[in-house]
Parts: structure tokens; sequence; C-alpha cells
């Protein structure tokens, strides 16, 4: 009986449900019906599409480190029996060098080993994807005492350009967190700051030429800006028109261009560390600018008189780091340099390299023709007139005309109303002539000289999975939102 009951209760209650929701329905419209269902199809899409890509990704992930890691075992099977006698892989018993043809001419010192090879994968990744404050805490070398007995992290001009330039190795036992300390009171300067001479842009730096975390973002702001932006942006600060900014507007100005830049993007003050980025221009700099009370005004060409002698600074440096004998660095010294920033494998380098040895052989007035740092410098002023250039050699190709040595030299002339050396533009031939028609591959050198400008800087800093993800929330946000309003 009791059973009866609650059945009978039960349906009653369900026939109760079901007639509600009958009526219900009824009183949604068809379009209404059809608006919940077509967001729902899109979110299901969108949630399906995103799932999809992540999933995707971390295969692709994991496939490219499975490929990663049997690369890296069948090179260390291959390389094992080469790196025996690490220290004497090239060397005889009688301790000559005797190197295979093509190393001799394409390496000035040892061929590097496996473990060598790992170390500059590493730090090449760390120049590409790392923050500011990471790179500058790896590449720095000093640990310098104040006059208040506490340390502070610095960099030499020569850590400076090995932080920007791809494939330079960081001295043994030196790393992050790994520096060698200084006390200006008792210990002499360190070696590469030694030599600098009295107009260079580091001597200005505050300590002994060393160079801060704030000096570090500074010049790394100014390296990676185009002239040109610096031009429009002291027009825009310059408010009564007489081409002078104050040291505030000054300020305010680099703090809008380091914004604008990949390592301004990717900067975050790290108080743990003591990498925190000044508001202010280094003292020393400011004094520099603006006079010591600060009252002195600066123009925009000062400042590009200070951006062209930071290049030339550079170019120094990095024209030193190649040993030059008797002031002079060797046509394959010129051309690694030339192609430090294009960002290719070791195969391509070499590819170019033996393209370039190759072609001293069949053709060697040239060969032992060494560079000056005159020349070196003469040839890195094209880069302020990349663009014209790029220009002019894009329209002789357009209309169907060869680029052979003369004409190169010519349009070099019309464009920078420079002379370019013979010599250097032998090399840029013997480089870029893929085919060695005696034609030059002009877009392949312009593209090698576009990241030789700015040194690689102007690349985003970051692997593009952050990107892609952020891409993803974007397209699902705008998606929800657009079928809850449709």
């Amino acid at each position: 009986m009791l059973r009866k009951l609650f059945n009978h209760y039960r349906s009653t209650g369900r026939l109760l449900v079901t007639t509600s929701w009958r009526r219900y329905q009824h009183r949604i419209s068809e379009e209404e019906r059809l608006k919940i269902q077509r967001k729902n199809t899109r979110l299901i899409s969108v949630m399906a599409g995103s799932a999809t890509a992540v999933i995707g990704c971390s295969i692709l992930l994991f496939r490219q480190m499975k490929n990663n890691k049997a690369i890296a075992e069948v090179m260390d099977k291959k390389l094992q029996s080469e790196n025996l006698d690490e220290g004497t892989t090239s060397q005889d018993v009688d301790g000559t060098d005797t190197p295979d043809a093509d190393d001799e001419k394409e390496e000035k010192f040892h061929r590097r080993t496996f473990r060598e090879r790992k170390i500059i994968e590493y730090e090449n990744r760390i120049r590409a994807y790392s923050t500011p404050d990471k790179i500058f805490r790896y590449f720095a070398t000093i640990k310098a005492m104040d006059e208040n007995g506490n340390y502070e992290i610095y960099m030499t001009p020569d850590d400076f350009v090995r932080s920007l330039r791809p494939n330079a190795m960081q001295p043994e036992n030196l790393g992050l967190d790994k520096f060698l300390k200084y006390n200006p009171k008792k210990d002499p300067l360190p070696t590469s700051t030694q030599n600098e001479d009295d107009d260079s842009i580091f001597s200005l730096l505050g300590c002994h030429g060393l160079i801060s975390f704030s000096d570090y973002i500074f010049l790394l702001t100014v390296l990676s800006t185009p002239r040109r932006n610096f031009e429009i942006a002291f027009k825009m600060f310059d408010i009564d028109g007489d081409g002078e900014i104050q040291q505030s507007e000054f300020d305010l100005v680099g703090s809008i261009t380091l914004a604008q830049t990949p390592v301004g993007m990717r900067h975050r003050d790290r108080k743990v560390t003591g990498n925190v980025l000044s508001s202010k221009v280094n003292s020393a700099l400011s004094t520099y600018f603006f006079g010591k009370d600060g009252k002195k005004k600066l123009t925009i060409n000062q400042f590009l008189k200070f951006h062209g002698q930071l290049q030339r600074d550079l170019l120094k440096v990095e024209f030193d780091q190649q040993s030059p004998e008797n002031g002079l660095i060797s046509r394959m010294s010129f051309a690694k340099l030339l192609l430090v920033y294009g960002g290719f494998d070791e195969m391509k380098r070499r590819k170019f390299y033996r393209r370039l040895n190759a072609h001293d052989e069949e053709f060697p007035q040239y060969a032992d023709h060494g560079i000056t740092f005159k020349e070196y410098e003469s040839y890195f002023d094209l880069l302020l007139s990349l663009d014209d250039l790029d220009t002019a050699l894009s329209l002789y190709n357009a209309a169907g005309v060869s680029l052979s040595r003369e004409r190169f030299k010519h349009v070099v002339k019309i464009v920078t109303d420079r002379t370019l050396e013979d010599h250097l533009i032998d090399i840029i031939f013997a480089l870029f002539d893929a085919d060695n028609d005696g034609e030059l591959s002009y877009k392949e050198f312009v593209q090698v000289m576009k990241e030789r400008q700015f040194r690689g800087l102007e690349k985003s800093k970051d692997t593009g999975v952050t990107r892609l993800l952020n891409a993803l929330w974007t397209c699902t946000k705008s998606t929800i939102t657009s079928g809850s309003e449709s």
C-alpha cells in the first residue's frame, strides 16, 4: 500500500516538473533558443580549439626536446674520440699547430670541444630569451667596493660587448652571480678599461669606466633605438622649439623610449639582487649632458654625437677582441664580425667562411690584405644610411640590372658619400655572391646588415609560447563577448 502511494506521488511530481518545463519552453521564443545554442556552440568550439592548441604545443615541445637529446647523444659519440685529448686537439707531439686546412683558416684558435659548444648554445639562449637582469648578472665579471664598504656589480666594456655578441664565451669560472672582487683603492684597474681613450663613452661612466646595471639598460636603450626616433622624441618634448631640452625632459624621453624597446618590455626590477633601474641617467653622464648644476640644456646634435661615439667605442672593443697584429685584423676576422649577429647556425657560418677561403685561393691579390680599424669603422658607417642603400639596391634589382663590384661601389658612393675600399668590397662579394657569378645577393646582404645595425636588440625576447597563450586568451574572450552580445 505504501509502495503504491509513493509511486503515485513520484509520478505526479515528474508530471508537474515536465508540465512546468513545457510551459517554460513555450515562453522562450525560437530566436532566443537559437541564440543560446549558438553561444554554447561557440564556447565549446573555443574550448576545443584551445585544448587542441595546448596539446599540440606540448607534443611539439616534447618532440623537440627528444630530438635535441638524440642529436646531443649522436654528437657526443661522434666527438668523443676527437675530445679525448681536449687540451691538445689540434696539436702534434712537437707542439706545432696542425689542424686540417679548412679549420686552420676558419678558426683562429683551437677547434671548439663538445663541452664548449654546449656552453655557447646555453649562453646564446640567455642572450636571446632572458631578462636584462639575468643577462647582466651572467656576463658581468666585477664586484666593486664603494666608499661605504658595500659591493655593487659592474660590467667592463668587454663584458658589455660579450653580453651582446653571440658565440662569445664567458671566461672560465665566471657566470651567473660569479664575480671578481675589485677594490678601487687597492686593486689595479680591470684590463679592458685601462686603455680606454679619454673621449670614450666608457671613460665617462662613474666607477673607472665600469658599467652599472642602470648604465647597462641606458646603453642598450640607446643602441636599440634608431637615431630618427630620438630626433622625433626630442622635437616632441622641445616645447619652445629652440632645439634643446632640460634634464627632467630628457629623463622622460629616456623612460618612454625604454618602454618601447624589447629590452624595456622584458625588464623587471629585482630588489633581491639589487638590480633596480634608476629613473635618472648616471650622474657622470648627467654631468656630461647637463653640467654639474644640471641647468645646462641638451641639443639633439649633442646627443646624436654621443650616440655615434658609443657606436665607435663598441666597434673598437670588437676590433680589439680579434687580437689585431700591427693594427690589422685578418679578412676572416672581418667576415666573422660581419656575420656575428646574422642569426646563422654553425653550419651556415662555416659555409660563408669556406666561400671566403675558396675565393682567396682563386684570387690571391687581396688574400693577405689586413683591415685597419679606420677601414672597419668606415665600413660600418654604411649602417647610418642602410635604408637608403637598401632602396637603391632594390631599384637596381627591380630594373633587372646586375650588381657588379663597380656598380655596388658606385651606389655606396652616391648614397653615403663615402668611397668603400676595394678589398672590403671583395670580402662582401666573396661572402654574399652565392652563385659565384660576380653579382651580389643583395637581399641576404641587407638582411645581415640590418641585424648588425642593432646587434640583435630589436628582436622580441620571448620564445613565442607566451604570445600564443595570450592570443588564445584574447580570442576566447572576444568570442564569448561577441556571442553574449548577439
